[in-house]
């Protein structure tokens, strides 16, 4: 329900898009990232989050933009392929819808965007550090996906960027199969638009 709440202004505003053709529609995003024990709230508080490096996860993501209504926030649909390495080997498939908000004071010397996406997450087997206390001590391949991102990139080359990136999968509180855990990774890569 909550997926569709976020599609409606996507679909209900495109008859009054305001798209500058010129602009690039399509993004590819590749990072690596490393797991993070902490919750979501203490990394993004940064508070002294600890990086583990047993886990970490590399990704491929390919967006393409729905409109820009108004042209300093777009909506943006994503795919994911994910391969992890070390305490967990699965492959991860994530699809979100993301808002990307475009325009900072600082935009002149860096141009810069911050994302929040969410979405749909599965993994082609159980993750084994989704667990967060002893009382649950399970997760399901399907979870919530959502990811909160900071792209930067030089104004006079802006189809290349760098992004940092959170990467977070849960059963949102329960919501997901009784799933109360969830896991955390931290990471950086670049992004290509085209």
């Amino acid at each position: 329900m909550l997926t569709g709440l976020l599609l409606l202004p996507a679909f209900t505003t495109h008859g009054a898009e305001t798209t500058d053709d010129d602009q690039p529609r399509y993004r590819a995003t590749a990072y690596y990232a490393h797991y993070s024990p902490d919750r979501m709230l203490d990394i993004l508080q940064l508070n002294n989050p600890q990086i583990s490096g047993h886990s970490q996860l590399g990704a491929l993501a390919w967006s393409y933009r729905l409109n820009d209504v108004p042209s300093n926030l777009s909506w943006e649909l994503e795919g994911q392929v994910v391969q992890h390495f070390g305490r967990q080997s699965h492959q991860e498939f994530n699809v979100a819808l993301n808002a990307r908000w475009s325009r900072f004071p600082w935009d002149e010397f860096v141009d810069t965007s911050a994302v929040l996406g969410w979405g749909q997450s599965f993994a082609t087997s159980v993750p084994p550090l989704e667990p967060r206390s002893d009382r649950d001590e399970r997760s399901t391949r399907l979870l919530n996906y959502l990811l909160i991102e900071l792209d930067f990139a030089p104004p006079s080359r802006p189809e290349w960027g760098v992004v940092l990136r959170l990467h977070h999968r849960s059963g949102v509180f329960g919501l997901y199969n009784g799933v109360n855990g969830g896991s955390n990774y931290v990471g950086a890569g670049i992004r290509y638009l085209y």
